[in-house]
């Protein structure tokens, strides 16, 4: 199973009646350019996000320190209508979803999806 379906499977009880996955993606809390100093800064301080869009709202849930698959909680819901890319870079950073979050190019696209979506809609 990939990590995206993971993470869908994942945020299916979060979900209200009829509501739909548009993109979902992973983020964390801690840049990874930290790395370049220390990985403890990484492991001490980094939280990983999965981040769901669906048709409704859009639900940042934690995911714990070590695994960024699994939905813990939903720390916060933002409207729909809220943008969050155009991501670039090695690591896309974002202030939109109430936090910080930085974004590995790997998901890149999944942001690109989510505001596809938006402007279709």
């Amino acid at each position: 199973m990939a990590i995206r379906d993971k993470m869908r499977a994942n945020a299916a009880p979060f979900l209200q009646p009829g509501e739909t996955i548009q993109a979902v993606f992973g983020a964390q809390t801690t840049s990874q350019w930290f790395a370049l100093i220390s990985y403890w800064i990484i492991i001490i301080r980094n939280a990983y996000r999965v981040v769901v869009v669906t048709d409704r709202r859009i639900l940042v849930g934690r995911s714990g320190r070590l695994s960024t698959t699994p939905i813990n909680e939903i720390l916060r819901e933002v409207p729909r209508s809220t943008r969050i890319g155009p991501a670039s870079g090695l690591w896309y950073k974002t202030d939109a979803l109430g936090e910080t979050l930085y974004v590995a190019k790997r998901f890149h696209k999944d942001i690109a999806d989510a505001d596809a979506a938006l402007t279709a809609a």
